[in-house]
C-alpha cells in the first residue's frame, strides 16, 4: 500500500460557548483547524486533524502547521501508511522540529494503517481497557462568580470532572478555587490548571491558602526547572502538561521525582505514534496519564478516545470532547456523550465518517 495523494484543508471552529480564556488573560474564539486526507493507491483513505489554540499556548500556530504540510506532504507520496515510524523519521530529516505541523499526516497514516487491517485503532494502539472514557470540561478565567455559575452548567450535563484556569493573580485565583469547589460540593474531581502563568512566589501562595480544598495541581509554572523547584511545597498530585513535549521530558520528570502525572497532547508531541509511545513508557513507570489534544473536532477527538481507552485503566486521568466545544463538526461516528464519559464503537480505523461537504476545497494537494 502506497500514499497516492494527500491533501489538506482548513477548517474554522468557532467555540460554542464564546471565548476561551486562560492563563495571562489569553484568549481564542475557536479553532483553526488543518485536517488532512491521505489516500493510497489501495483504495484506503486516511484522515488527520490538528489545531493549536491560538498562537499563544504552545509553540505553534495555524500558518505554520499549513506551511509545514506544503513542505513535508510531496516528500510522502509513494511512501508507504503503515511504515509510521518510518514515516516520522522522513518528516523529521526534512523539516527539523515543527511537531505540531506533522500530527495530522501521522494521524492519517495511522487511519489509513488501521482500516487497512480491519481494526479500529484502539486494537492498533494495545486493545481496550473498558468501553469509555472520563471526561473533563474546562472552565475559562473570568470573575469566580461566573466560574461557579460555568461549573454548575456543566455539572448538569453530566461533567463530573473539571479544570479550572487559574494563573492570573495568586489571590483573585484563589477565590476562583475556592467559588468552584464551594459551587460543586466535595464529590467532583478538580484540576488547578495554570497553564505555566504563575512564577514560582505565586504558586507557593496559591497552594498555602488552598490548603483545605481538594483538587490537583497542573503545570503551575512555565518551565520545568521552576515546577521543580516548587514540587516540595506542593502536598497534592502534580501534573505536567506543558512541559512533557517528548520522551525525554517524561524520563526527566520522572527521574527528578517531580510529577504524578502527565498531559500528552497529541500534536505537540507529534502525532499518534509518539504520543502511544510516551503513553506506555508513562504506563510503565506508574504515572497518572491524560491523552488529549490542543483543539480539533470530531476527526482529533476520535484520535483521543482511541488513545485514552488504549490506557490501562488504572492509570488512565481523562480525556476531552472537543467536538462538543465548536459549533462546526467536520465528521459523525462518536457516540453523544453520556455522563460524563465517551466511547466510540468498532469502526475500522479512527472511526469517523468525515464531513467532506464540510471542509470545501483543499488548499493544497500533492499527488494523483
Amino acid at each position: 500500500m502506497r500514499i497516492r495523494r494527500l491533501s489538506a484543508y482548513r477548517l474554522d471552529q468557532p467555540f460554542r460557548d464564546g471565548t476561551y480564556t486562560c492563563s495571562g488573560g489569553r484568549s481564542a474564539e475557536g479553532f483553526d483547524s488543518l485536517v488532512v486526507r491521505l489516500d493510497t493507491d489501495s483504495g484506503v483513505t486516511g484522515w488527520g486533524e490538528m489545531a493549536p489554540l491560538g498562537a499563544f499556548y504552545d509553540p505553534s500556530f495555524s500558518a505554520a502547521a499549513r506551511a509545514g504540510f506544503i513542505e513535508i506532504a510531496p516528500l510522502l507520496i509513494g511512501q508507504d501508511p503503515r511504515q509510521v515510524t518510518a514515516i516520522n523519521r522522513r518528516m523529521d530529516l526534512h523539516l527539523k522540529g515543527h511537531p505540531y505541523a506533522k500530527s495530522a499526516i501521522d494521524m492519517a497514516c495511522w487511519d489509513a494503517f488501521a482500516k487497512s487491517a480491519g481494526q479500529p485503532l484502539a486494537e492498533m494502539l494495545g486493545g481496550r481497557f473498558g468501553e469509555s472514557v472520563d471526561l473533563y470540561r474546562s472552565i475559562p478565567q473570568a470573575a469566580p462568580e461566573w466560574m461557579a455559575e460555568r461549573a454548575r452548567k456543566y455539572l448538569a450535563e453530566g461533567y463530573r470532572r473539571l479544570q479550572v484556569k487559574v494563573g492570573l493573580d495568586p489571590d483573585e485565583d484563589i477565590e476562583r478555587m475556592a467559588a468552584v469547589r464551594a459551587a460543586v460540593g466535595g464529590d467532583v474531581t478538580l484540576f488547578a490548571d495554570a497553564n505555566g502563568g504563575w512564577s514560582t512566589h505565586q504558586a507557593r501562595r496559591f497552594l498555602r491558602a488552598t490548603r483545605d480544598l481538594d483538587y490537583y495541581l497542573e503545570q503551575p509554572c512555565a518551565t520545568y526547572d521552576a515546577c521543580r523547584a516548587l514540587r516540595p511545597d506542593c502536598d497534592r498530585p502534580l501534573i505536567l502538561d506543558e512541559s512533557i513535549d517528548c520522551l525525554l521530558a517524561l524520563l526527566q520528570a520522572h527521574h527528578d521525582r517531580v510529577v504524578d502525572g502527565i498531559t500528552i497532547k497529541i500534536a505537540r508531541v507529534g502525532g499518534v505514534t509518539r504520543a502511544a509511545r510516551i503513553r506506555d513508557v508513562a504506563v510503565e513507570l506508574g504515572l497518572a496519564v491524560t491523552v488529549e489534544d490542543t483543539g480539533g473536532a470530531e476527526i482529533d477527538t476520535a484520535a483521543m478516545i482511541h488513545l485514552s481507552l488504549s490506557t490501562p485503566a488504572g492509570q488512565r486521568l481523562h480525556t476531552v470532547d472537543f467536538h462538543n466545544w465548536v459549533t462546526r463538526p467536520n465528521g459523525t461516528g462518536i457516540p453523544q456523550t453520556r455522563d460524563g464519559k465517551i466511547s466510540i464503537g468498532d469502526e475500522a480505523g479512527l472511526g469517523v465518517s468525515v464531513l467532506q461537504d464540510e471542509l470545501g476545497m483543499p488548499f493544497a494537494t500533492y499527488g494523483n
